[in-house]
């Protein structure tokens, strides 16, 4: 159920390291008011900086990027941050943006100011592209604070803490991107544990919704429904857990109590087998074993022998 964090943000020392600038001019170009000040920075913070960079790499002063920035940022209504939204570049020694396929001075903003109420109207519809990367961007980012919960609500599991506190990093999680499969099985396991069957099924359904090839989320499921006592569900969902992934061994040991119980020794047999293969050394190994042997004695298994 682990996964890898992506990363949520970047200290100055990494932004430096990363886009080769110094510390006086990231000072710099927060006295402009191009970037805000401040110790860590997220997605859209290091998209502003590199566009910043690449704009001084064609040596295009600070100042005047700043000109640019608040020029574009007048006649468009403050409805957009072109540094991160807008396509800006240098042109010898002007600033210009594309917008809608259209090339237009930056810095002075002359072109921008002699269009009517009209034509800024389709300059905004002409933004479309950008603002959809820039949503793209959010996404990304929403997407990462989800995965940087669930990756907290594992943490907190791990080190034992309070189960209050591990529900609430799981349900930010969700909360982000409800689409968090991993993170819905495992705030589901939580409400499993106490008793909220109601809470635990809507967490597995939602997991599977979002991914109906996650075999965990099929197991877990099962072990509600073999709780509450609904055997024929819970055969249903291990089995398509085993579908998914022919090898998973809590699943055989699983049916196989199942189908012992309900009197069906020729499935239990052929499902303690499979989980022998799997587990050979450990406790639950010789308690296949154990039941294995009893069913043996009692039926004729044809090619049972193992």
């Amino acid at each position: 159920m682990t996964g890898v964090a992506t990363k949520q943000a970047y200290t100055r020392a990494e932004v430096r390291r990363v886009l080769k600038i110094t510390e006086r001019q990231l000072v710099q170009w927060e006295s402009l008011k191009l970037i805000a000040p401040c110790r860590e920075y997220g997605f859209k913070e290091l998209l502003a900086l590199r566009a910043i960079v690449k704009l001084r790499h064609s040596h295009r002063p600070a100042t005047q990027i700043r000109r640019a920035v608040e020029a574009l940022s007048a006649k468009l209504g403050g409805s957009t941050d072109p540094l991160t939204d807008l396509k800006l570049y240098a042109d010898g020694k002007r600033i210009r943006v594309e917008i809608g396929g259209r090339a237009m001075e930056a810095e002075s903003g002359q072109l921008l100011l002699d269009f009517d109420r009209g034509e800024i109207s389709r300059l905004l519809e002409f933004r479309a592209p950008g603002a959809a990367a820039a949503e793209r961007a959010q996404e990304r980012e929403r997407r990462a604070t989800a995965d940087y919960w669930f990756q907290q609500g594992l943490h907190l599991e791990q080190s034992g803490a309070p189960a209050k506190q591990i529900l609430e990093a799981y349900e930010k999680a969700v909360e982000l991107d409800p689409n968090a499969a991993g993170a819905l099985v495992n705030l589901g396991t939580l409400y499993f544990h106490a008793r909220e069957w109601k809470e635990a099924e809507n967490c597995y359904r939602r997991a599977l919704a979002a991914d109906p090839q996650y075999p965990l989320a099929h197991f877990d499921l099962a072990n509600l429904y073999d709780e509450r006592g609904d055997r024929t569900k819970a055969v249903e969902h291990y089995l398509s857990a085993l579908r998914i992934a022919p090898n998973y061994a809590d699943a055989h040991y699983n049916l196989a109590l199942l189908y012992q119980g309900a009197q069906q020794p020729m499935e239990a047999v052929r499902h303690w087998s499979a989980y022998l293969k799997l587990d050979r050394a450990s406790q639950w190994a010789n308690i296949a074993r154990r039941e294995l042997a009893k069913l043996r004695a009692s039926v004729v298994v044809p090619g049972s022998r193992g």
